[in-house]
């Protein structure tokens, strides 16, 4: 396996699946083995057939999956239509052209979705802090060749300056902010306000924003909803709900408050429209 931190990785394709992998990939994909309490199972007969890595298409962009240790990777390797739902809500809400805001971008299955659609033309801003799964962001958009896509090294937060993640068990994309009795496992990563990054992007509008952060949604949003001029309020948002209970402020009904309305809702996030 290459290391995330190798200067030189092996260039895309190097762990494209075997033919016994290809072949487990693909009854997932044409059958209910797809569906979430399938995929560990799935995903370590896959690692049986060949440990590491593998190097997959989907929604039209290229990834380096590591399925292991990621439950988003393990549900893009063997769902085709993983989070479609929510890609077809920002689809229909970003033009060619457009602006989308990846806030908690992981390995970029949202923001390179979305970079096809929005084409040359427009700009995709994915902030992902944890610097293993920033690298791995890094590595899929280089494969994919999405020059639209600003990648920002940062957590959104609510003030400029630092703040701690920590990952827990062996799910990468789930790393979250903590604060007070801070683990041996946490890490310091820099945070930036996100009307900040915003500006240092050159966005000077935003089409549609999709918010998972593992309970900081709210810590995010409501300060800039009271900061950023309505000019930069993005048309569609795309918000995970797993983990409001954590929030301190009800962000969803403060982007109510503000004329967004509700227009769906999935088992992981609600999608709101500005009327």
């Amino acid at each position: 396996m290459t290391p995330d931190n190798d200067p030189s990785p092996a260039p895309f394709g190097a762990f494209a699946p075997n033919a016994a992998q290809a072949a487990i990939i693909s009854l997932a994909h044409g059958s209910r083995l797809k569906r979430g309490a399938f995929r560990p199972w799935l995903s370590r007969l896959v690692n049986l057939l060949r440990g590491g890595p593998v190097d997959v298409q989907y929604q039209g962009a290229s990834f380096r999956f590591y399925h292991q240790a990621s439950a988003t990777e393990r549900g893009a390797l063997f769902n085709p239509a993983y989070n479609i739902e929510e890609l077809d809500f920002l689809r229909a809400h970003v033009p060619a052209g457009g602006v989308f805001v990846d806030v908690g971008a992981n390995v970029g299955t949202y923001a390179l979705a979305l970079a096809r659609d929005v084409g040359p033309g427009g700009k995709v801003i994915a902030i992902e802090p944890h610097p293993v799964t920033h690298a791995r962001l890094a590595f899929n958009n280089a494969a994919s060749g999405y020059p639209q896509v600003r990648l920002v090294a940062a957590a959104a937060g609510p003030a400029d300056g630092e703040l701690m993640i920590e990952t827990d068990g062996d799910n990468l994309g789930a790393s979250h902010i903590v604060s007070g009795n801070v683990s041996a496992r946490a890490i310091k990563v820099p945070s930036l306000r996100l009307q900040r990054i915003l500006a240092e992007t050159g966005a000077s509008h935003v089409d549609a924003i999709k918010i998972d952060v593992e309970g900081f949604e709210d810590r995010v949003l409501t300060g800039f909803f009271k900061e950023a001029p309505p000019s930069l309020w993005p048309r569609a948002v795309v918000i995970e709900h797993l983990s409001k209970d954590e929030w301190l402020e009800d962000c969803i009904a403060d982007m109510r408050a503000r004329g967004y309305a509700e227009t769906g809702r999935t088992r992981s996030n609600t999608l709101l429209v500005r009327g």
